[in-house]
C-alpha cells in the first residue's frame, strides 16, 4: 500500500481561482482587497516568504502594499507604521512577518495590529474566539490542513488525532480545529512519555516540530492520516518534512513535502484577506 498524496498544489490553485472570482465580485461594487506585508531585517526565508505572498495577491486580483524595513527600526517606529495601517482604508489585512529583530518584542507586535486586520489570527482576541468556536480568522496553516482534509474526505469526527507540537501558530490551534470537528485530540511534546506509542493510536497524525524526519514509521498506525507541517533541510540540503519518507508505505493518505501544507498556507492567507475586506465593508458572505 503507498499512500495518497493529499496534494496542495492542485487544491491551492483551486482556492485561489475561487478567491479571485470572489475579489472581482467586490471590485465590482467597488471594493478591493488589500494586504500590508511588513518585513524588517534580512532573513533570506522571510524574503522569500514575502515575496510568495505579493505573488498570490496578485493571482487573487488583491491590491499590496509591501516595507521592508532595516534591522535597525525601532519597536516604536514600527507600531507607529502598524497604527497608521491600522486606520488605511486601502488594507484589509496587516502582516508582520516573524521573525522580527531581538530588541522588537513579537508581542507587541502582534497585540499592535487591529483584529479586525489580523489577517494571521495571532491577536489575543481572535486566539479567543478560535478557542471558542466564534471565528473570523484561522491561522493559516491549520486553516489550510483543514482544507486538505475536507478535500480528501477525511472527517476527524470520532477519530483519534494527534497533534505533535504545541506552538501557537500551528501546534494549539490546530487541535482545536480538529476539537471543533468532533475529533478526539491529544496533543504531544518534547515531555510526552512514550510519543511513539501515543502517535500509533492516531487514525490523523498531524508533525508541527520542525525536525526533519522525525515521525518514522514505527510511530504510525497502518492506515492513518498524515499530515507532515515541518518545512526543514535534510543532511544533502534538500527541503524535506517532520516525517519520514517511507511512512507513505504505511500511511492511507499523506501531504508531501515540499507541495502539501506549504501552498495551502499562503492561500488561506489570502482567504482571511478576502474576508477581512468584507467585513469591514459590511458584506454578507
Amino acid at each position: 500500500m503507498s499512500a495518497v498524496r493529499m496534494d496542495g498544489k492542485a487544491l491551492s490553485a483551486k482556492v485561489r481561482g475561487s478567491i479571485l472570482a470572489e475579489t472581482e465580485k467586490l471590485k465590482a461594487q467597488g471594493v478591493t482587497p488589500g494586504l500590508a506585508v511588513i518585513i524588517v531585517g534580512d532573513d533570506p526565508a522571510s524574503q522569500i516568504y514575502v515575496r510568495n505572498k505579493e505573488k498570490a495577491c496578485e493571482e487573487c486580483g488583491f491590491y499590496s502594499e509591501k516595507y521592508a524595513l532595516p534591522a535597525e527600526t525601532t519597536q516604536e517606529e514600527l507600531l507607529g507604521l502598524i497604527a497608521q495601517l491600522n486606520v488605511s482604508p486601502a488594507v484589509s489585512g496587516i502582516l508582520c512577518q516573524m521573525p522580527v529583530p531581538p530588541h522588537i518584542s513579537e508581542e507587541a507586535v502582534i497585540a499592535a495590529i487591529d483584529a479586525k486586520k489580523d489577517v494571521d489570527a495571532f491577536h489575543p482576541v481572535n486566539v479567543g474566539k478560535i478557542m471558542i468556536g466564534d471565528f473570523d480568522f484561522l491561522p493559516c496553516t491549520p486553516a489550510g490542513v483543514m482544507e486538505l482534509l475536507d478535500e480528501y474526505g477525511v472527517d476527524p469526527k470520532g477519530k483519534e488525532c494527534v497533534v505533535v507540537g504545541r506552538s501557537n501558530i500551528v501546534g494549539k490551534p490546530m487541535s482545536m480545529l480538529l476539537l471543533h470537528r468532533h475529533g478526539t485530540v491529544t496533543i504531544c511534546h518534547s515531555r510526552t512519555h512514550d510519543l511513539a506509542g501515543v502517535c500509533r493510536r492516531a487514525d490523523i497524525l498531524v508533525a508541527a516540530v520542525g525536525k526533519a524526519g522525525f515521525i518514522t514509521p514505527d510511530m504510525v498506525k497502518e492506515g492513518a492520516t498524515v499530515i507532515d507541517v515541518g518545512m526543514n533541510r535534510n543532511a544533502e540540503g534538500k527541503v524535506c518534512g517532520d516525517v519520514d519518507a517511507a511512512v507513505m508505505d504505511k500511511a492511507a493518505y499523506m501531504t508531501p513535502v515540499p507541495g502539501g501544507v506549504g501552498p495551502m498556507t499562503i492561500t488561506m492567507l489570502m482567504k482571511n484577506t478576502l474576508k477581512a475586506a468584507k467585513l469591514q465593508h459590511g458584506i454578507q458572505d
